[in-house]
């Protein structure tokens, strides 16, 4: 892995956490309250979670040359593991749950990275073998 692929592995990675939890602020009051239904919030989240998840996985496989399904599972555990860090550290504290309360309701659905990631690598290996 040279350089950019790292920078753009990480970078991407954290926008995947990023991007949704700035698009979830003006869903809450300051007081941390949902200003709507919390299943429509949380599925608004996950739409767009996997949207762009799935967008920046087809546009970091697009640089690989070879080994797309390794790719694929490195891609999607570093990212599983940056957003399951950056909950820790932050949305954790915010929300006050308790880790088998996020791990119930938000950090299972984040297997859906490496998931999505070894699929995409996966078509891509077939695709290039020409057996897709």
């Amino acid at each position: 892995m040279n350089v950019t692929s790292g920078v753009k592995l990480l970078g991407f990675g954290l926008l995947t956490w990023l991007l949704p939890f700035l698009l979830a602020i003006p869903f809450y009051s300051q007081g941390g309250e949902p200003l709507y239904d919390i299943f429509l919030i949380k599925s608004v989240l996950l739409v767009f979670s996997t949207a762009l998840g799935t967008f920046l996985i087809l546009i970091y496989i697009r640089g690989v040359h070879a080994r797309f399904v390794r790719e694929g599972a490195l891609l999607g555990g570093v990212w599983l593991l940056i957003n399951w860090a950056l909950d820790a550290v932050i949305l954790l504290p915010l929300s006050g749950m308790d880790a088998g309360t996020y791990m119930a309701q938000i950090g299972l659905r984040y297997l859906s990275i490496p998931i999505i990631a070894v699929g995409i690598g996966y078509a891509a290996e077939q695709a290039v073998r020409g057996t897709g």
